[in-house]
């Protein structure tokens, strides 16, 4: 091949690959694989109910306490939650994203007859007459858990009851439509996919190698899902019923200050310095609580930790500052580049160091450590005005210097 040739084969290749990393920089992004198990909405068309008997507040009328529970959880606003619907609109409007958020088919205002993709992002819609506003309002609703193949589910089982009611073989086989969300394509590089808990809580467990597409959840129950999100309490179902073991309906998660403070253990201590004229101290944080990653769910949730010696005036003379997150690389290919979360019972320690005198003096040292929702960055990107807080802290410790010594 001459020279000429060779440059001309070169140029080529180029350009191709010019052409193609530029296609990846603007297509239409897809951050998971749309698979089986959660590619349509439930189907309810083998109900032996009305619309009517499917929603909450029906089930609500004898199930008074967990109806009045469900109602404060983010389930119950998985629809209506104004950041949910402003990152929704952002990604372009994907009907995948109802099947989660709006699970039962009769929430949507469309049937999925099929695909145009074999990606299954582009489903062919027919009008749905069965649509249901006010089901559709309700998020997760009851029978998004309790209904499936045309039956009633529950972890007793009760076939006398008024509905009968079939025993659930694992309350945690419920949750795994949701939450072990995929990447399996070779483009879709996800080692931990978002909403993807279970993938975190396999990895902890050394069940799964870390590589994305690869996570088959051997055993539901091993993933402690209900266990933790749904605290056992004794009470009677229906109102004059049995009192017995049951568990509440509440879902708390990073939504909940308290929950987050449970699952985090932090220590802030004085610790050896490197020489006589200088103090340091340490924060360690471990994740106690949670078996997934501390934070987990979307990828912008992450903690913040911030360590500051200030002096009499509340100035800070040192600072350090920590991110625990997720870091990813969306475009051209999605690629998890570092991830710095808490797993579970590993602690993680950051010290801060400095002149143990000095002009202003060092009076105190502080600790303080935030969880957050969402990134700012993306708040602003995606144009969500928020009226609660997107962040709140979990610690904050000051320790006075004064004749520590």
């Amino acid at each position: 091949m001459t020279m000429t040739r060779k440059r001309i084969v070169i140029v080529g290749i180029g350009v191709v690959l010019l052409v193609f990393l530029g296609w990846r920089l603007v297509r239409p992004m897809s951050i998971f694989v749309v698979s089986e198990h959660f590619e349509r909405p439930i189907d309810t068309s083998n109900a032996s109910m009305a619309t009517e008997a499917l929603r909450a507040s029906t089930c609500g009328a004898c199930h008074r306490e967990i109806y009045e529970e469900w109602k404060t959880s983010i389930h119950s606003q998985a629809w209506t939650d104004p950041y949910f619907q402003a990152d929704w609109k952002f990604d372009e409007l994907q009907q995948v994203c109802k099947n989660c958020h709006i699970p039962l088919d009769r929430q949507q205002e469309h049937k999925v007859l099929g695909f145009n993709d074999a990606e299954k992002l582009k489903p062919v819609l027919v009008d749905n007459p069965e649509f249901d506003a006010q089901l559709q309002h309700e998020g997760v609703t009851c029978a998004a858990c309790h209904f499936k193949d045309g039956k009633l589910l529950g972890v007793n089982g009760n076939l006398n009851a008024p509905h009968p009611v079939e025993k659930l073989a694992d309350s945690n086989d419920i949750c795994l439509r949701c939450h072990i969300v995929q990447g399996a394509r070779w483009d879709t590089f996800f080692r931990y996919p978002p909403c993807g808990t279970a993938a975190e809580i396999e990895a902890d467990a050394g069940r799964w190698p870390g590589r994305s597409g690869e996570l088959t959840v051997r055993h539901a129950s091993e993933l402690g899902c209900v266990q933790c999100h749904m605290p056992l309490v004794k009470r009677a179902l229906v109102e004059g019923g049995q009192v017995q073991e049951a568990r509440r309906h509440l879902w708390r998660g990073g939504h909940d200050p308290a929950m987050v403070k449970q699952g985090l253990e932090v220590h802030f201590v004085e610790i050896g310095a490197g020489a006589a004229d200088r103090r340091a101290f340490a924060l360690t944080l471990t994740n106690v609580g949670a078996a997934h990653f501390l934070p987990t769910g979307t990828p912008d949730r992450h903690l913040t930790v911030r360590l500051r010696v200030l002096d009499r005036e509340g100035h800070a003379l040192e600072e350090e500052k920590h991110s625990l997150k997720r870091t990813t690389m969306w475009r051209p290919f999605i690629i998890d580049l570092w991830d710095t979360r808490l797993q579970r019972g590993q602690p993680r320690t950051y010290r801060i160091e400095f002149p143990a005198e000095g002009n202003p003096a060092p009076i105190a040292v502080e600790a303080v450590v935030r969880y957050h929702l969402l990134d700012e960055k993306r708040r602003a990107r995606i144009g969500y005005e928020n009226t609660e807080p997107i962040a709140y802290e979990v610690f904050r410790s000051r320790i006075a210097l004064q004749g520590a010594r």
